[in-house]
């Protein structure tokens, strides 16, 4: 737990409090961690691995939320446990993870006890909250040439791996609109389409 940034602000107290009551786990790439619409029951501490957030439309479309990484905790995870209310998205493992879940009642307990894990789960929320604000705006505002750029330029290679339909998906478009607007942008001399990869020219 000590990648996570409350951890070391904790009591020695807290930190006895929360290793004995939380459930070290690995799990596989693939594996869905909760669906849209579930009532989680635990949040989960990310220590090693991806996870992926995506939301499903009424039309089978697919929409891509944000990732959490190693020492980071899902706003939509957190919300769902510590609320009782429905999660507004489905995770799923990119990766093979491991971490440790935090049942609702220790969690709770621990918001009480903790000014330091009060202040975590705040600055989370505000941190991703950002992020999903941005995405919004891209959505709206943003071409989706210049959205699927941005996508591959973020990726910090020339060379991205990745088929139309998983960029599809994590632009929320169909692998249809896709395949056109990348040929248009090959034809631009922007990218050039390689057999599951996209390499960036300029």
């Amino acid at each position: 737990m000590e990648a996570f940034n409350f951890f070391e602000k904790l009591t020695n107290e807290d930190k006895e409090f929360l290793k004995s009551n939380s459930k070290y786990v690995e799990i596989p790439e693939n594996f869905t961690l909760f669906y849209q619409g579930d009532i989680c029951e635990d949040i989960l501490l990310l220590d090693e691995g991806r996870v992926k957030l995506f939301i499903h439309g009424e039309l089978d479309e697919v929409l891509s939320l944000y990732e959490i990484n190693r020492g980071e905790q899902c706003i939509i995870n957190t919300s769902s446990t510590l609320s009782s209310t429905e999660a507004i998205a489905t995770a799923q493992t990119a990766t093979a993870i491991k971490g440790w879940l935090i049942p609702y009642n220790i969690s709770k307990e621990l918001m009480i006890r903790s000014s330091a894990y009060q202040e975590y789960i705040f600055s989370l929320f505000s941190l991703k909250f950002n992020a999903l604000t941005t995405l919004i705006e891209d959505i709206k505002f943003k071409r989706l040439d210049q959205r699927v750029l941005d996508y591959l330029k973020n990726q910090n290679s020339n060379i991205v791996e990745i088929t139309h339909e998983e960029l599809a998906n994590s632009l929320g478009t169909s692998r249809v609109v896709i395949s056109r607007v990348l040929k248009d942008l090959e034809n631009k001399k922007y990218i050039k389409l390689l057999r599951k990869k996209i390499e960036l020219l300029k």
